[in-house]
């Protein structure tokens, strides 16, 4: 927020909390109605408007009854407005991740619903990135006209981030061999169902990943960077990876706090430079310590 607080969902109660910038407490300032919390769904994207300051906008991705959907809303009360639905839902695959760009345009991760000839589909908008106008609609300069769809062949998209290059790197989480880190550019296909990791493409077809993990290393979900680091949320892995960056390029990961705090859901760049990094232990699939669920603040490497 632009006053140096923190807005953070809780997927299963709908809740958005408003936490100081000095982590002292929290507040509940709304409520999303109609969300449908089940399996992996929930409330499970967020995002403020980059005109906060003159519109007062929050965003959210959210599973409702029949479909995932984008909405947005002013935590002044009002029910919220649906600027885009219709993202197939499942009990898991329902993606989530939204992000503003430095273009202005929202970013918008969605998985493949469980339907793997989905993320193939050109007319799907499931196993995709998409990127929206602020009003929902087909950003100009899409690579198809008059579609949301920005990049294709995604099974399950957890994390969006940019360098300060404005290159796009997004976190995927693999089936049952390996987890992805990939450079996201307009028109690419990333190869879901065809090649899990790195592939054949000699063709053409598909563009390799940056950075792949065992399944049981990582199961990435939040990404962040800061400076020349590449930070991501393992969940499944319970560490966060810190990967170096040079150019668009990747160097060799490195593990950090692993066994440490549990599942790790979400790591975002603070307003004071430090990283916040969320625990996601109390959803059934996690040991569950002492206060958690929590959110941590660290120093970044260097």
């Amino acid at each position: 927020m632009p006053d140096g607080t923190a807005l953070v969902a809780e997927r299963d109660s709908a809740r958005i909390l408003q936490i100081p910038a000095n982590g002292t407490g929290s507040e509940p300032v709304y409520e999303v109605p109609g969300v449908d919390a089940a399996g992996e769904g929930g409330l499970l994207g967020l995002a403020v408007s980059p005109d906060y300051a003159s519109d007062e906008t929050v965003y959210a991705y959210y599973t409702a009854a029949d479909d995932n959907r984008i909405v947005r809303f002013q935590l002044d009360g009002g029910r919220p407005e649906v600027i885009f639905e219709g993202i197939a839902k499942n009990s898991y695959h329902n993606g989530g991740r939204i992000a503003f760009g430095p273009d202005g345009l929202l970013y918008v991760g969605t998985g493949d619903a469980g339907d793997t000839s989905t993320s193939q589909n050109q007319d799907s908008v499931n196993g995709k990135i998409l990127r929206l106008t602020p009003d929902g609609d087909p950003a100009p300069g899409n690579p198809e006209n008059d579609s949301p769809v920005y990049s294709s062949g995604h099974r399950n998209v957890q994390g969006l981030a940019w360098d300060s290059e404005d290159r796009l790197f997004a976190a995927e989480f693999g089936q049952n061999e390996l987890d992805e880190i990939n450079l996201i550019e307009p028109g690419k296909n990333y190869g879901w169902p065809e090649v899990e990791g790195e592939g054949d493409t000699e063709d053409g077809r598909f563009t390799n990943p940056l950075v792949t993990w065992p399944t049981d290393q990582a199961s990435p979900s939040g990404i962040a960077i800061a400076g020349n680091t590449l930070y991501v949320a393992a969940l499944r892995g319970e560490r966060l990876w810190t990967v170096p960056l040079a150019d668009g390029e990747t160097g060799e990961p490195v593990a950090q706090f692993e066994g440490n705090y549990g599942r790790l859901r979400t790591v975002e760049v603070a307003p004071d430079g430090a990283l916040w990094l969320t625990t996601s232990n109390t959803d059934g699939r996690g040991d569950v310590q002492d206060a958690d669920d929590r959110i941590l603040r660290f120093t970044p490497i260097g």
